[in-house]
C-alpha cells in the first residue's frame, strides 16, 4: 500500500492557495496543519478549503503537537532558511517557494542540512512545468542547433503591483528573473561562471528602487547568456515567460514565450551567408499557469515515493540563486562577479 504523506503548510498568504489547492486532491497526502504568524489568516484559509485542521502560530508548536512528514514553506523569502533548518532537522522533507534564501551561506547551509538529515529539500521553481518549456528543452536535447554558444532573453512589461514590490530592492531580478535564469540554466544544460549587471529605475517610474536591468551571464559549457529586462517598461509588452533567441552552431531558435517557435539550420554551407532550412518543429500549447505549482508538487512526491532527486532539487537550485545573487551584488559593485556554487 502506497505510503500516505503528512503534510503541513506555513505562510498561508495568496500563494498558498496555489500549493492547497493541488495537496487537497492529490491522493496518499493528508494535510494535516496549517501555520502562520496570523492565526486568523490560516484559519480563513483552513476555511476557503475545507479544511478539518488544527492551525498554529509556529512551526515548532506544529511540529511538537502532529506528525509530520512534509513542510511546504511558503511564507516570505527572508523566513525560508529558518523555516527549511527546522524542519529538517525535525525529520521533514520540504519542498518551499522560492528563492532558497537571503544569501549563498545560508544556501549551503540548507543544502547540507539536507544532505546530512537524509531528507529531501527542493523549491518552487514552476517554469520548469511549463509545457512549452519542457517541449523546446526536449527539441534542443536532440542537437538539432548543435552546441549552444548563445542565449538571448528580453522581458518587458511595465507592472503596477502597489504593495511591498514598489520598495523592493533588486524588485526585478529577485522577484522576476530567477524564472528566466533557471529556465536559461534548464535549457542550456549550463551552469554559470560569472556576471556583470547593471540595474536602473527609468525616469518615470512608479518603483522606488531599480526596476530595470541587463546582464550578462558567461556559462560554464561556454554559452554566453544576456538578460534584458524591466517592470516598468509600458507599451509592446513581452509575455511573463520572455523573448528567446537560443544560437547554436548549426542554427538559431526564437521563441516568444507563448506558442510562437520558429528556426533556421544550415542545410548548405558555403558562400557569404549559408543556405537555411526550417526543421520540423514541435507543437506548442497555450500555457495554463495555474498547473504549472500543481505539477511541480506531484513530481516532488513522486520523486520521494521512488527515492528519486525531484527536478528542483536545492543541490540544483542553488545555482540559479547564485545568478540572483551575483547579479545584484554586481549591480550594487558596478564590478563583474565570478560565481561557482
Amino acid at each position: 500500500m502506497a505510503k500516505r504523506w503528512r503534510c503541513l503548510l506555513i505562510g498561508c498568504g495568496g500563494i498558498s492557495r496555489l500549493w492547497l489547492a493541488p495537496l487537497r486532491e492529490f491522493h496518499h497526502v493528508d494535510i494535516v496543519a496549517l501555520v502562520d504568524l496570523l492565526e486568523e489568516k490560516a484559519r480563513a484559509r483552513a476555511e476557503e478549503f475545507k479544511l478539518d485542521v488544527p492551525v498554529f502560530t509556529s512551526l515548532t508548536d506544529a511540529l511538537a503537537a502532529c506528525d509530520v512528514d512534509i513542510v511546504f514553506d511558503c511564507t516570505i523569502p527572508e523566513a525560508h532558511y529558518a523555516i527549511t533548518m527546522e524542519a529538517l532537522a525535525a525529520g521533514c522533507h520540504v519542498m518551499g517557494e522560492k528563492p532558497m534564501a537571503d544569501t549563498m551561506q545560508q544556501a549551503r547551509e540548507m543544502v547540507k542540512a539536507a544532505t546530512q538529515s537524509g531528507k529531501t529539500y527542493a523549491v518552487m521553481q514552476n517554469r520548469r512545468f511549463d509545457p512549452n518549456i519542457q517541449t523546446i528543452k526536449n527539441f534542443l536535447a536532440r542537437g538539432v542547433l548543435g552546441d549552444i554558444t548563445t542565449i538571448h532573453t528580453d522581458f518587458f512589461i511595465g507592472a503596477h503591483f502597489g504593495g511591498f514590490r514598489d520598495t523592493m530592492p533588486h524588485v526585478l531580478i529577485k522577484d522576476m528573473a530567477i524564472h528566466t535564469f533557471d529556465a536559461a540554466r534548464y535549457l542550456s544544460q549550463q551552469n554559470a561562471t560569472s556576471v556583470y549587471c547593471h540595474e536602473w529605475n527609468p525616469a518615470g517610474s512608479w518603483y522606488q528602487q531599480d526596476a530595470s536591468a541587463i546582464a550578462i551571464f558567461e556559462m560554464n559549457g561556454g554559452a554566453v547568456f544576456s538578460y534584458r529586462g524591466s517592470w516598468c517598461a509600458e507599451g509592446l509588452k513581452t509575455p511573463w515567460e520572455s523573448h528567446w533567441r537560443i544560437i547554436g552552431t548549426n542554427g538559431s531558435l526564437t521563441w516568444d514565450g507563448a506558442t510562437t517557435l520558429e528556426c533556421e539550420v544550415v542545410e548548405k554551407p558555403g558562400g557569404f551567408v549559408y543556405q537555411y532550412m526550417t526543421p520540423e518543429l514541435p507543437g506548442l500549447v497555450t500555457s495554463d499557469s495555474g498547473g504549472w505549482h500543481a505539477n511541480a508538487i506531484k513530481q516532488f512526491l513522486s520523486a520521494l515515493r521512488s527515492d528519486a532527486e525531484p527536478e528542483t532539487v536545492c543541490t540544483d537550485n542553488i545555482f540559479s540563486l547564485e545568478m540572483v545573487l551575483g547579479a545584484t551584488k554586481s549591480a550594487e559593485t558596478k564590478q563583474r562577479v565570478a560565481l561557482g556554487a
